[in-house]
């Protein structure tokens, strides 16, 4: 793309803000449920040495197609991740997402390699082995950011599940992105299954989640509420630091080793990579943003630990329904209302804390009730567990 193109297609900020906002949400009914699941890649012979990169890309190449339609890609550290389809309802999406689990577990067997699905790498240092720029890029922007070690640990040594729910009526995006966000601590508390990271017990029950809060929260700290959710989603973009630039002639990414706003590349204020930003290059920022509850058109909630079985499925049934169903959702905003915001207590304490714990039994309670009857025996022992 040469310069005179690159000109004609540079953003306005107005422009940039309109299409962030538009794209924020998409008005509709509410029910489908689409599930990302990572898990840390173990060599079963040597569980604490990492596995070789070219290893991981062999053993992953010769996946077959999966039954449930889950692609399978690769983060920095090696964890793989399984994204399955947007599918009608918590228990489809967990039937699939079972069913693909299984089949890569067999796939990955004859190489020796298992899949741990745990919330933060228990034994294994972080450590990138992947070669690719873009997280060679990533880590350079986090050091220059003051927050090298924790980027290097959320890239390489964290595993979440996420859930993928609509984003329902516009009449209802209000109050349904901020009871998503509300429900945030008690969710973390629930999945916290992560107090170890390299080899020690850290002193949080969600280290994972302790490795996000230590993040930029410019770029990953939660969206704050209020009336407009998808106006809110824009100013959140085009406040948070642009953390790559890629040469639009190659598509490598260069670090940007400064807090430099998305807003201030698009105004000129400060000129990043010797031009002005492309609707390609909102794009690319936006893939740069990790709120535990990112819109993308749909709601992403990003901020449950990576759990084994049967803990995971009951997790995505629970998450679903205390969103999706009316009567648990009105039941969920009153009993979390208490502990809105508590983030940092529920990385830290899980359920020790009496309010949180409190709050985490009221909205498993509703949820058994609301839930798919194939996920209730799950949904029931998470309860019980929970109790």
């Amino acid at each position: 793309m040469g310069p005179a193109v690159e000109e004609r297609t540079a953003l306005d900020l107005e422009t940039a803000v309109a299409t962030v906002t538009a794209t924020a949400l998409r008005s509709g009914p509410v029910g489908r449920v689409g599930l990302e699941l990572e898990a840390h890649l173990v060599d079963l012979d040597a569980p604490a040495a990492r596995v070789p990169w070219d290893r991981v890309c062999a053993a992953v190449a010769g996946v077959p197609p999966l039954p449930g339609g889950s692609r399978v890609t690769l983060e920095p550290g090696g964890q793989v991740e399984l994204s399955g389809p947007p599918l009608p309802g918590a228990a489809a999406a967990v039937a699939a997402l079972r069913a693909d689990l299984a089949d890569l577990a067999a796939a990955l067997a004859p190489h020796r390699l298992g899949l741990a699905p745990v919330g933060a790498d228990p034994l294994r240092r972080p450590a990138r082995v992947s070669p690719a720029p873009r997280y060679r890029a990533m880590e350079r922007h986090f050091t220059a950011v003051g927050c090298g070690p924790a980027g290097t640990a959320m890239m390489t040594a964290t595993a979440s599940l996420q859930v993928n729910l609509d984003a329902g009526p516009r009449s209802g995006w209000s109050r349904r992105v901020a009871l998503a966000h509300q429900l945030g601590p008690v969710l973390v508390a629930v999945s916290a299954c992560s107090p170890l990271l390299g080899g020690r017990v850290t002193g949080w029950r969600s280290t994972r989640q302790q490795v996000w809060g230590a993040l930029d929260q410019a770029r990953c700290g939660p969206i704050l509420g209020g009336a407009d959710p998808a106006g809110e989603w824009a100013a959140y973009a085009l406040a948070a630091p642009v953390m790559l630039v890629r040469d639009p002639h190659t598509g490598d990414a260069e670090p940007v080793l400064t807090r430099t706003r998305f807003a201030d590349w698009v105004t000129g204020a400060v000129p990043l990579g010797g031009r002005r930003p492309t609707p390609a290059d909102l794009d690319y920022h936006l893939s740069t943003l990790f709120p535990p509850v990112r819109l993308r058109g749909y709601l992403e909630i990003r901020y449950l630990d990576a759990a084994p079985e049967p803990w995971w499925p009951a997790l995505a049934a629970v998450t679903a329904a205390l969103l999706d169903d009316a009567d648990d959702a009105d039941a969920a905003a009153e009993a979390t209302a208490p502990v809105a915001g508590a983030w940092t207590r529920a990385a830290r304490d899980g359920l020790a804390d009496p309010e949180l714990r409190a709050a985490a039994v009221r909205c498993l309670a509703a949820a058994v009730l609301a839930v798919d009857p194939d996920l209730r025996d799950d949904v029931a022992a998470l309860a019980g567990l929970v109790s």
